[in-house]
């Protein structure tokens, strides 16, 4: 099924552009705490800022994932995103670094979950030919998150301070929040009549394994903001880290569109993981010119839709029911809370060692640490 055969089908484009819209910020925020923290704080700290947002990301989004499950998704998702905005309005009134820990925590936790709320529409707008299609495409839009959320960030930053970022960010989320939830069809969405479990999802041995191995690329594919951000420094101005972290993204919107006709699922995960984690490896060259740089992140990000686009399906088969939107938003917490120890660890190890290629050596390490938790899962796809 072709991709323009999925987004000829009413409502289809305008979920996925407003999702894709509210979802800026998991690009755009990074960079823009990351220089915020940077006019007044060390690189340990800001990372630290970062690692706090994305624990919150980890921790809001399976709870309100499970609400909308139970309930409806425009109520939560604006409420959420009111949280949020109180969190990014806080933290740029220059408060203290205790407590523009706890905006940022703040503003992480109540973020809409949006990858959830999307996925879970697939079903009831698409035949069921069309739905591995419209995964795929959602992985590769999803990419555009990843380029022009830095670069607007930075935009803001260099337009406005580092004040600017921030607030960009909030606007940005709100802007797609209000225009997702208006949408018909996200209006009318119950979530499935099932028998209600404490564990949810996560009674699924399957998907618990997964999880493990989408924290350990999250951490990898996390520390990379933090590594970069030191590089850009080193090879003559921070603002290249935008651009570098653009550059990353693009390498992953082109993997995403390849994947759109090669269509990978779960029984390929092992090699995907692998092929993603030896990516990562060239960034140690580190070369002295930045626009040298610019190639190695492409390539680093080429894998990354593959897999996740396998890892959601895999998700979509081995999720119990009635437990969808809280399975998607569980792939996303454990990506974010790989993502959020990741940028914290490499802050520290740049803080501790005074090597800019130190930063680039986590990536790589603990992406190819994934590859052993998804062989079974892998093995429990075929067997499906």
């Amino acid at each position: 099924m072709s991709v323009t055969a999925v987004l000829r089908v009413a409502q289809v484009a305008r979920v996925l552009a407003a999702s894709t819209v509210g979802r800026l910020p998991l690009g755009a925020a990074p960079v823009a705490l990351l220089m915020y923290a940077r006019e007044t704080l060390s690189i340990g700290a800001a990372g630290l800022l970062v690692g706090v947002y994305t624990a919150g990301l980890a921790v809001g989004g399976p709870v309100l994932a499970r609400i909308a499950d139970r309930l409806r998704q425009p109520p939560v998702l604006l409420g959420g995103a009111a949280v949020s905005t109180t969190g990014f309005v806080v933290l740029a009134q220059g408060v203290p670094l205790w407590a523009a820990l706890l905006a940022s925590l703040l503003a992480g936790l109540g973020a809409p979950p949006f990858e959830a709320g999307l996925r879970v529409l697939w079903r009831d707008l698409l035949d069921e030919e069309q739905v591995p299609t419209a995964y795929t495409l959602d992985i590769a839009v999803q990419e555009l998150i990843f380029i022009f959320g830095p670069l607007v960030a930075g935009a803001a930053v260099t337009l406005g301070g580092g004040v600017a970022g921030v607030y960009a960010t909030a606007g940005l989320q709100l802007l797609g929040t209000v225009w997702f939830v208006t949408t018909p069809v996200v209006r009318k969405w119950r979530g499935e009549h099932a028998e209600r479990h404490w564990a949810g999802p996560l009674r699924s041995g399957s998907l618990r394994l997964l999880l493990a191995a989408v924290v350990l690329v999250g951490a990898g594919v996390g520390s990379l903001p933090v590594a970069l951000l030191d590089y850009a420094e080193s090879v003559g101005h921070r603002s290249w880290s935008s651009w570098l972290l653009a550059a990353q993204a693009v390498g992953a919107l082109i993997g995403g569109l390849v994947n759109t006709r090669l269509k990978v699922d779960g029984r390929r995960l092992p090699l995907l993981g692998l092929l993603l984690g030896l990516g990562y490896v060239p960034l140690l060259l580190t070369p002295s010119s930045a626009l040298l740089m610019i190639p190695l992140a492409i390539l680093c990000g080429f894998m990354l839709p593959p897999l996740l686009a396998a890892a959601f399906l895999t998700v979509d088969r081995i999720a119990p029911a009635g437990t969808a939107a809280e399975a998607f938003a569980w792939v996303a917490t454990a990506f974010s809370v790989g993502a959020a120890a990741g940028a914290a660890v490499d802050g520290a190890i740049l803080d501790a060692v005074d090597a800019t290629r130190a930063g680039f050596v986590l990536p790589p390490m603990v992406i190819l640490l994934a590859v052993p938790w998804l062989r079974p899962v892998a093995r429990r796809v075929r067997e499906l």
